[in-house]
């Protein structure tokens, strides 16, 4: 099973739709939703995960499960209750985070330092919501250090969370490589019966059969490896069944195609987002996709100082007519 991590600030539902649509992902999981001390209306689940709307699911079908943020278990509870009602694929817990203001404010990876509190808000959702909801969560290896990161992965097992994401670094560590993943086998070998799912530099079908064989973990959660390279789960799955990344989908990973889903995220951003905001917007991904694709560095460069949307979108339209012209 490959998912797709949610990312606050950049993975949002139009860049789920896009990555879906490419292929190779089983499930996603939604940004977080902030829970602090009050039952959040419809209106706020729907914005951030639009996808309720819809059956739970992107535009090309691919499950989307929402994700709370909070420390208060009866809130937590009270809220997943809620996202039940709504008709969600399930509620993930966020005990990863790594944000400043969000551990400040006791949400996030604060909360590995407090065993017992894991163990209490995922009891007390698994109580709140019915007998067939999936609840999950997604932790880090601990806070400042690892030294109890069995003991929270128990815990969260024991409260319980049926599937376990473990981004393979403490909140200390942040994003820098490289990702502990000998750790997350440990937690293997003590949750025997939990499905556990390992988190953290996967960048290649490589890195893939490595975190594989190290950690005993057959699913995987992918994030920035997937919006590095929208092929990414697709070259993960055809080197398991013995082929190349090439081989697999061209169509998916080639720059004009990357080109035409580029396009595709555009249209969704203008549609929402407010035209100051856009430009930064499309960057942000185009800057991702430089560690893959040549032609991303190019173009990040030429649109790298351009503000104004209808630049960006005279470039576009431009550069997938001229791509479509030569293929």
């Amino acid at each position: 099973m490959l998912l797709l991590a949610p990312m606050e600030g950049l993975l949002d539902h139009s860049l789920r739709d896009i990555l879906t649509r490419v292929g190779g992902i089983d499930r996603c999981v939604s940004e977080f939703i902030r829970v602090t001390d009050q039952l959040l209306p419809p209106r706020v689940y729907t914005r951030i995960v639009p996808e309720l709307l819809h059956g739970s699911r992107t535009p090309s079908g691919v499950p989307v499960r929402p994700q709370l943020l909070g420390s208060d278990p009866a809130c937590m509870a009270e809220n997943a209750a809620r996202l039940a009602e709504l008709g969600a694929f399930g509620v993930d817990l966020n005990f990863g985070c790594p944000a400043k203001t969000v551990n400040r404010h006791r949400g996030g990876a604060v909360l590995l330092d407090e065993p017992e509190l894991l163990h209490d808000i995922v009891a007390a959702v698994r109580r709140s919501v019915p007998a067939g909801f999936a609840v999950s969560a997604k932790m880090r290896l601990g806070y400042a250090d690892d030294a109890r990161a069995v003991e929270c992965a128990c815990a969260l097992a024991e409260g319980g969370a049926q599937e376990l994401v473990v981004h393979a670094r403490t909140r200390a560590q942040g994003y820098r490589p490289p990702a502990h993943w000998a750790r997350i086998a440990d937690i293997r070998r003590a949750l025997s019966d939990t499905v556990l799912i390992a988190n953290g530099e996967i960048w290649t079908a490589e890195d893939a059969e490595r975190c594989r064989q190290t950690t005993g973990c057959e699913s995987l959660m992918l994030g920035r490896g997937m919006i590095r390279d929208p092929g990414l789960a697709l070259a993960i799955r055809a080197a398991q069944a013995g082929a190349t990344h090439a081989d697999a989908a061209p169509e998916a990973v080639d720059w004009p195609s990357v080109r035409l889903l580029l396009l595709e995220f555009w249209r969704q951003i203008s549609w929402r987002v407010a035209p100051r905001h856009r430009a930064g917007r499309l960057k942000q991904w185009l800057s991702s996709l430089r560690g893959r694709y040549p032609e991303a560095r190019a173009a990040f460069e030429r649109l790298r100082l351009v503000q104004d949307p209808a630049l960006i979108e005279a470039w576009l339209f431009e550069e997938t007519r001229a791509t479509t012209t030569l293929s």
